[in-house]
């Protein structure tokens, strides 16, 4: 059997490898053309044969798998044409890379996680309850690993796609097995593991190899491969966990005709939901939640009951929503409640997503996240109470996600403000030009926090964008 690889630019190249290594006959397609040398020169190392162009598919005869990104420009009409008289197959890099990576994690609880919004803060929320268990981390913020409650950076710039899930175990690998201490006789096995569990971001969709698949929202559903299909579709594969913990909401829109026997449903209010909340107070720095339980289904086929306080960094109600998944998950998983309770109190925001400072007597709130839409703005200017003491900037980068930002649908939320609006960034100055009503703008970052200090205002700064770019102001 042939396996034909797509998309050189999204993890194609380690997928590619990952196969020939297991012995399959491989051709790769880089349909973006981003190739490098180094990664054409390893494709040659491992046989791989890489083909210009789709029609070189008629010299082949028999079984032909295509393996493509869930975002593929192509249909799969439009691949077969090239050859109609081969007996095809489709997979999903996420499908193949849980092939790659069956015998892999037997014996470790194993999230993955996927959502439009609030992905990144539920990893981190997570490691600090599996901090114990020295978490393998895959997300926007890079490839890591704790041990002993230590932080380390295996991979900073790495993107979530599907393909990384296997290279961050692979770089994990190398870090508990070096080569020269395997040599020397310092390590004895050659398979030593430094982590005891795992969790990995996704942005479209997961392999299936974890125990619990959490699916945080579908907040927008925007198109893919080219307006034929879209988030939601994409994330459906979630469903291909063993336990799905979903928000109730998303599910009964977008998943209500699926027949999975292991789904858990969260809601902030909807009580028909398998958690929801009791009882929360906001505030800035630590809100309470208290939640209620019933028929949560464990990896264990265990069904459980109850009711659960918790007090953790989540001032708005899309971070509570965040905190619930990520309660639920651990629920899921039969992990201690103490643990939850410890673990989301020692949980004070990440850099790089929703974070609360200081800047002389000012508050400074900054949501920076590359998924920044009209949903997460709305939801974040809710958070404030009084907005006469607030600035509100909004802006940043084109290009950082699959989703892009709808900007006519931010204007029209923005002309229903009346509080003082800063606009910055690309993004910003296309909206400015979209707005009916009127609105400052600010090119330069520093600018908008130097003028919220003399003016005696907080600031909440909503931001779209990669915060390693803005981090280098």
């Amino acid at each position: 059997m042939n396996n034909l690889v797509i998309d050189m630019t999204h993890g194609g190249v380690k997928i590619a490898i990952g196969l020939a290594k297991k012995g399959k006959n491989v051709l790769a397609y880089d349909i973006y053309n981003t190739l490098n040398v180094i990664d054409r020169k390893m494709l040659d190392i491992y046989d791989v044969w890489l083909i210009e162009d789709l029609s070189e598919l008629k010299t082949y005869k028999g079984e032909m798998r295509v393996i493509h990104p869930i975002h593929l420009p192509l249909t799969h009409d439009e691949i077969i044409e090239n050859n109609p008289d081969l007996k095809y197959s489709f997979l999903t890099h996420h499908e193949i890379v849980r092939e790659l990576l069956e015998d892999w994690g037997e014996d470790i609880p194993k999230i993955e996680i996927t959502g439009v919004k609030g992905k990144t803060s539920s990893v981190f929320m997570l490691k600090e309850i599996l901090i114990d268990e020295n978490p393998l981390i895959l997300s926007s913020l890079g490839a890591l690993l704790y041990e002993d409650k230590k932080e380390i950076i295996l991979k900073k710039d790495i993107s979530i796609a599907p393909a990384n899930i296997k290279e961050t175990i692979d770089l994990a690998y190398k870090i508990a097995n070096p080569i020269c201490k395997i040599a020397d006789g310092i390590v004895e096995s050659e398979n030593l593991r430094k982590y005891n569990s795992a969790i990995f971001e996704s942005s479209l969709g997961v392999s299936g190899i974890g125990n619990v698949g959490l699916l945080t929202n579908i907040s927008e559903n925007y198109p893919i491969a080219k307006g034929r299909s879209n988030a939601a579709k994409a994330k459906k594969q979630v469903f291909n966990c063993r336990n799905v913990v979903c928000e109730k909401e998303s599910f009964d829109e977008y998943y209500s005709d699926m027949n999975h026997p292991n789904v858990n449903t969260f809601s902030i209010d909807d009580e028909s939901a398998n958690m929801y909340v009791e009882a929360v107070d906001y505030t800035l720095d630590k809100t309470e939640i208290t939640v209620c339980y019933n028929g949560v289904k464990t990896i264990d086929n265990d069904i459980l009951k109850g009711k659960l306080t918790v007090y953790t960094f989540a001032p708005g109600v899309h971070h509570v929503k965040n905190v619930l998944g990520v309660i639920l998950t651990c629920l899921t998983l039969k992990i201690d409640e103490d643990k939850i309770i410890t673990g989301l109190a020692n949980y004070k925001g990440i850099t790089g997503r929703t974070t609360k400072r200081s800047n002389g007597n000012s508050i400074i709130i900054e949501e920076i996240n590359p998924g920044i839409n009209t949903d997460a703005i709305r939801q974040s200017v809710n958070m404030i109470n009084d907005l006469d003491n607030w600035h509100i900037a909004i802006g940043g980068d084109y290009g950082i996600t699959c989703e892009e930002i709808d900007e006519d649908k931010v204007a029209d939320y923005l002309d229903t403000l009346e509080t003082d609006i800063i606009l910055t960034g690309d993004v910003g100055s296309s909206i400015l030009s979209k707005i009916s009503r009127k609105a400052e703008f600010i090119e330069n970052i520093d600018e908008i926090y130097a003028q919220a200090a003399n003016d005696g205002k907080n600031l909440l700064f909503i931001y779209r964008s990669d915060y390693r770019k803005l981090s280098q102001r």
